[in-house]
């Protein structure tokens, strides 16, 4: 019985290890970038990342909605969670896609979306990510010379948005579409970067 006991222990240990082995080969990166409509198109055609949430964070209360965010009371901003392989994507390499898909010269939303919920932020979930995003803003301001006014922020608690807004670019495409172009973003995007714009995204959105 006692051997039983054992390789039991055993086997759970093994299962143990791999379980965080396989965490470890993934990791999280949040971006508020306006639309997350738009952010969640750009970043799911990344080589290397897994996964896109779009959500709430940021603010100041507890279960925000759509609608109680539109009322600009309650300090969250639209956001994406990406969940990626750091062996195939660097977090570096996902700040060069950041910075280049969205307008970070502008304090008050982004291109038609005014207001608190559109602002853009890097929120870091540790110091690493920290350190890595204060260099990569110093880097985007040198190379634009202008101030960046995107801040970089801790993660906060992270709330996913209802379901008809998870990639919503592919429930409804025409609509999606529509509202891009409509809203300004990749012309005021290729404005400000130029031949750089949606560096790092295979085909632009």
């Amino acid at each position: 019985m006692r051997k039983f006991i054992l390789a039991g222990a055993a086997a759970l240990g093994v299962a143990a290890a791999a379980a965080s082995a396989a965490a470890q080969e993934t990791r999280i990166a949040t971006f508020a970038g306006g639309c997350f409509w738009c952010i969640e198109s750009d970043f799911d055609k990344v080589p290397g990342v897994l996964k896109t949430i779009s959500g709430y964070t940021g603010g100041r209360t507890e279960n925000p909605t759509y609608r109680k965010i539109g009322r600009g009371n309650t300090g969250h901003h639209e956001a994406l969670q990406v969940t990626y392989d750091p062996k195939k994507v660097t977090y570096e390499q996902l700040l060069t896609v950041f910075w280049h898909s969205i307008d970070p010269l502008e304090s008050g939303g982004q291109f038609c979306d005014r207001g608190e919920p559109y602002e853009t932020a890097v929120f870091v979930h540790d110091e690493e990510q920290r350190k890595l995003a204060e260099a990569s803003k110093a880097a985007a301001m040198k190379k634009l010379g202008q101030k960046i006014f995107t801040p970089v922020e801790a993660a906060a608690k992270f709330y996913p948005a209802e379901d008809y807004h998870q990639d919503y670019y592919t429930k409804s495409p025409l609509r999606y579409k529509y509202y891009r172009w409509n809203c300004g973003r990749n012309q005021r995007v290729r404005e400000i970067w130029g031949d750089d714009a949606y560096k790092g995204i295979p085909a632009k959105g």
